[in-house]
């Protein structure tokens, strides 16, 4: 079982919420996950753990669709913010729209962080691969 010290679940479905938590707790060690169910909750979190000097995820699931602000406007936010750490954003979405695959396409392109983009259901096979920290 690997170790991540912190991840991040940015989600407003609770059903997607915990299953992503589940299949975490079978197969990673984390000291720490949260989720927030929109894009300003996360934000607000992580720029007031940086203002701390506190501990930001390593690795953060993130849906596109959600109210308040969604993942395309967490995103263009969060890459401004002042964080040296290479963080893995995995974009999570249920989408067949090509625009949203352009817009990840976009923002990968745009920021040292590392961004993937995977479909939902996220499979318990895939989240070996996806919580591997940058």
């Amino acid at each position: 079982m690997k170790k991540v010290n912190y991840i991040g679940i940015v989600d407003d479905d609770p059903i997607t919420v915990f299953g992503i938590r589940k299949m975490l707790n079978l197969l990673v060690k984390c000291d720490s996950i949260d989720s927030f169910a929109n894009g300003k909750l996360a934000l607000d979190s992580i720029v007031q753990k940086i203002e701390n000097k506190e501990t930001l995820p390593e690795v953060i699931f993130l849906d596109i669709n959600m109210p308040i602000m969604d993942g395309w406007q967490f995103l263009e936010a969060f890459i401004k913010l002042p964080i040296k750490e290479k963080i893995r954003i995995n974009v999570v979405t249920s989408s067949i729209d090509t625009h949203d695959r352009q817009k990840w396409e976009f923002f990968k392109d745009k920021t040292h962080h590392l961004i993937t983009f995977n479909n939902k259901p996220i499979q318990k096979q895939e989240i070996e691969n996806i919580t591997k920290v940058a």
